[in-house]
């Protein structure tokens, strides 16, 4: 992009910024929506003259860091990274969930600007802390975002052009933070976006075998490592092959760490757990000191985070989706997620669990896989049809099967 074009471009992202500092209502139509919404949330939130992100516990971010599979992968690729990097002047950062600052590397240049505004390991740049940027918008919308000079809300990035992408567990789809690559505005380029998603996928590819690794087959609790948890259709827990006795609570709150592998704070987990409920920080607090007890003290604090190995049936189920194995998700798939649960988070899962297979079916109806979910969904008459559609004319055992669950579904 010609240096007047990129002028131009900055001169009208410096206007609409300062009209809607100026006033909010004036600048609907000066920028992206994505960019409005999160210069909204920062007015309420920001100071425009914050001179520099705040810092998270050094101590807990290393402790989040080291060890993890972000780190591990981050390792692998390490010299592609800085690269990129020193090749391209860009500081490259890779964040948890919440936008916390893991890990950077820069170039000379970029590495000294990164450094002022606390663009480093510890630093908060969730949009409510340091105002709207890319890295903020990717972990928040789930996909790539860029923003440019002005449209970040507070001045001191105003120099800088960023482009983030998502980073996921390639194996569970587990939301892990973002990659960020960031540079001077005058020197934006139109495939900044797409090396951001190559060096994610980059990352990706290299992460380790997943802590929430869906197995080849079924569950086997005994000789699997670490926790190993059926949610499906029953609540049995062991950890290194012995059964743990937990109410249903405490296999709640068990079962939100265990899809939560970048962990969850006291709020969010309340949040998960009880939805509006009146229930006290202080009761779950005590269900959390129980479980870290049945847990031998693997449960670490600030965030909640499981720190052994942890097996689900759910991503036993959504891993074998995911690869287009559906009659082997069928068969380790043991009905809804939890039935009766009042956490609004793992009653969201289990419609997402429940679809997923569903749908599945629909796409590829395999007669022996339809026969075994009629007996878990006996009333949705809508897979048996479409299987027993595909099957007209074509002699197969399962016929009779799914007729007679078809007659019995309509008494």
């Amino acid at each position: 992009m010609a240096r007047s074009e990129l002028q131009a471009r900055r001169a009208a992202a410096v206007r609409a910024w300062s009209t809607f500092v100026e006033n909010a209502d004036g600048a609907a139509d000066l920028v992206r929506p994505e960019i409005l919404s999160s210069w909204t949330r920062s007015e309420a939130a920001v100071d425009p003259d914050v001179q520099e992100a705040p810092l998270a516990d050094e101590s807990e971010t290393a402790s989040y860091w080291q060890g993890s599979p972000l780190q591990t992968a981050v390792e692998r690729v390490e010299a592609e990274l800085r690269r990129t990097a020193e090749d391209g002047d860009l500081v490259i950062a890779v964040t948890d969930p919440q936008t916390r600052i893991l890990w950077t590397y820069g170039g000379r240049v970029m590495r000294r600007k990164a450094e002022s505004v606390n663009f480093v390991a510890g630093g908060r740049w969730d949009d409510e802390s340091v105002g709207t940027n890319a890295l903020d918008l990717a972990n928040r919308l789930a996909q790539p975002a860029m923003v440019f000079s002005a449209e970040h809300y507070a001045p001191i990035v105003h120099n800088w052009v960023c482009w983030a992408a998502p980073l996921h567990d390639p194996v569970t789809g587990t939301h892990l933070g973002v990659l960020d690559l960031s540079t001077r505005w005058d020197r934006t380029h139109p495939i900044g976006l797409a090396t951001a998603r190559v060096m994610a996928r980059l990352i990706e590819a290299a992460m380790p075998a997943s802590q929430h690794h869906p197995v080849a087959g079924a569950l086997d609790e005994r000789s699997e490592p670490g926790l190993v948890m059926r949610l499906l259709g029953t609540a049995e827990t062991w950890l290194d092959g012995q059964r743990l006795l937990l109410n249903r609570r405490q296999t709640e709150v068990l079962a939100l760490l265990a899809m939560h592998p970048e962990g969850l704070s006291l709020e969010r987990l309340h949040a998960c757990v009880y939805g509006d409920q009146a229930v006290t920080l202080s009761t779950l607090k005590a269900e959390v000191s129980h479980l870290r007890s049945a847990l031998g003290g693997q449960l670490a604090s600030r965030p909640y985070r499981l720190t052994m190995p942890v097996t689900t049936d759910v991503d036993l189920v959504l891993g074998l989706l995911r690869r287009g194995r559906v009659a082997a998700a069928v068969d380790a798939y043991g009905g809804d997620l939890l039935p009766g649960t009042n956490s609004p988070a793992l009653h969201e899962l289990a419609e997402f669990v429940a679809v997923a297979v569903r749908e599945a079916l629909l796409a590829d109806p395999e007669p022996d896989a339809v026969v075994r979910y009629s007996e878990l969904a006996p009333y949705d008459t809508e897979v048996v049809e479409v299987c027993l559609a595909r099957l007209a004319g074509v002699p197969h055992p399962a016929v009779p099967l799914l007729k007679g669950r078809l007659a019995a579904a309509s008494r």
